[in-house]
C-alpha cells in the first residue's frame, strides 16, 4: 500500500492520492504539460525549476528511465503529478523505474488524483503556488504553507540552474564557426544540434562578463532557455545590448527570446497558465508555414505582433505566432545595413523531447553567421 498524499493549491482547491516518488513535503508553482511522451527530458530540463509538473497524459512511467536522455545532469522540477503510474516499465533502454528515479533524486510526488480537474482548474484560473505534503494531510494546514512560498512572477531563477563553470562542446566533424552560449537554464541537446553544424560551442555561466564573451572571439551569441520572471534579467539583457552593438548574430530560444525582446526595448509579461508540451502549432510568417513545436514557458514578449519597432540596432519585427493565442513565438532584427543580424524563437527547436519541424533554425543561424 502506498502512503498518502494531499496536493494543495493556493486557492484552497485540494486533491488526495497517493505518495510517488520520494516522501516529504515539497513546493512551487503548479502547472501543466501536454506531451504523452518525454517525460524524461521534461524532468531534467531546467526551465522547470521550482515547478509543481502535472501531465494531463494519464499513464505515465510506462518506458522507465534511462541514462542517455537526460536534458541536465538532474530532476529540476519541484514536484510531480500523474494520474496512473506505470507499475512495471517495459523498454529496452530502460535502466530503472521512473518512481525509482524520483526516489533517489528526492522528488515529491502525488499520484492517482483527477489530473483531468486539476488541468482545467488551471486553465481557468491560471498557474498559481501550490503544495504536495505526505506529512501534511489537513488541506487548511498544507494551504497556510503555500501562502507562505514566493510566487514565479518577480522571481530571478537563471543563476539557481546555470552551469558553475565555463566548457566546450566541440564541433562534430570539420569545425566551422564558434558561438558562445550563455547558461540560463540550457538543455544539453541544445549545443549537440549546434556542434553538428560543425559548431564549436562554448557554454558560458550566466553571470559572464562582456570580456569572457569576446576573449573566445565569437563568430555567434547564442542565449539558452530557462527559469524564472524575465523582468529579473538585467545582466543578460545588458549583455546582450552590448553585443547587438557589436553587430554579432544571435540566436535566442525561449527564455533567450524574451531577454532579446528585452535588449530591443519591448516588455515581457506573465501567461495566465503558459504554453507547455509537444504539440504547439506556430507559424513562420516568413514562409507561410506551420510547425508543431515544443514549448515550456510561463511568459512571452509584449509586442504588437503586425507592428515594426525600431531599435538601437535596427528594425525588429514578429518572425513567429502562435496559432492558439497569437502570442509573440520569434522575432527578427533587421540591420542597419539591411541585413537580418539577430532571430529568436519562443519554443525548442532542439526536439528533446518533441517533433522536428523547427530544425532549420540551426542552419538558419548558420546562414547567418556565413552572411557576416
Amino acid at each position: 500500500m502506498s502512503q498518502a498524499a494531499l496536493l494543495v493549491l493556493e486557492d484552497g482547491r485540494a486533491f488526495a492520492g497517493n505518495s510517488y516518488g520520494a516522501t516529504g513535503e515539497t513546493f512551487g508553482e503548479a502547472v501543466f504539460t501536454t506531451g504523452m511522451t518525454g517525460y524524461q527530458e521534461t524532468l531534467t530540463d531546467p526551465s522547470y525549476h521550482r515547478q509543481i509538473v502535472t501531465q494531463t497524459a494519464p499513464h505515465i512511467g510506462n518506458t522507465g528511465v534511462n541514462d542517455e536522455d537526460d536534458e541536465s545532469q538532474r530532476i529540476w522540477v519541484a514536484g510531480y503529478v500523474v494520474r496512473d503510474p506505470a507499475r512495471v516499465p517495459s523498454n529496452w533502454r530502460a535502466k530503472r523505474s521512473l518512481d525509482e528515479q524520483l526516489r533517489g533524486q528526492g522528488i515529491v510526488g502525488i499520484s492517482g488524483i483527477d489530473t483531468r480537474a486539476l488541468t482545467r482548474h488551471l486553465r481557468e484560473r491560471g498557474a498559481m503556488r501550490a503544495g504536495i505534503s505526505t506529512e501534511i494531510l489537513d488541506p487548511a494546514v498544507l494551504l497556510e504553507k503555500v501562502l507562505q512560498q514566493p510566487p514565479m512572477a518577480g522571481s530571478d531563477l537563471a543563476g539557481e540552474v546555470t552551469a558553475p563553470e565555463a566548457y566546450v562542446v566541440p564541433a562534430e566533424g570539420e569545425k566551422r564557426f564558434t558561438v558562445v552560449a550563455l547558461d540560463l537554464g540550457i538543455k544539453s541537446m541544445t549545443p549537440k544540434r549546434m556542434a553538428e553544424r560543425g559548431i564549436e560551442v562554448h557554454v558560458l555561466p550566466a553571470t559572464a562578463t562582456l570580456e569572457q564573451i569576446l576573449e573566445r572571439n565569437p563568430d555567434g551569441i547564442f542565449m539558452s532557455n530557462g527559469p524564472g520572471d524575465p523582468e529579473t534579467t538585467e545582466h543578460p539583457t545588458n549583455l546582450l545590448k552590448q553585443l547587438l552593438e557589436r553587430n554579432l548574430p544571435y540566436f535566442g530560444i525561449c527564455f533567450g527570446n524574451q531577454v532579446f525582446g528585452r535588449a530591443l526595448g519591448l516588455g515581457t509579461f506573465k501567461l495566465k497558465y503558459g504554453h507547455r508540451g509537444i504539440n504547439q502549432p506556430v507559424l513562420d510568417r516568413a514562409t507561410g508555414k506551420v510547425e508543431i513545436t515544443a514549448q515550456n514557458h510561463g511568459f512571452a514578449v509584449d509586442t504588437p505582433i503586425d507592428e515594426t519597432v525600431e531599435t538601437p540596432y535596427g528594425t525588429a519585427d514578429v518572425s513567429h505566432v502562435s496559432l492558439n493565442d497569437n502570442v509573440v513565438e520569434g522575432l527578427r532584427l533587421t540591420g542597419k545595413d539591411g541585413k537580418v543580424l539577430a532571430f529568436s524563437v519562443q519554443y525548442h527547436p532542439e526536439a528533446a523531447a518533441g517533433p522536428h519541424d523547427s530544425a532549420y533554425l540551426f542552419d538558419r543561424f548558420v546562414e547567418l553567421m556565413e552572411n557576416r
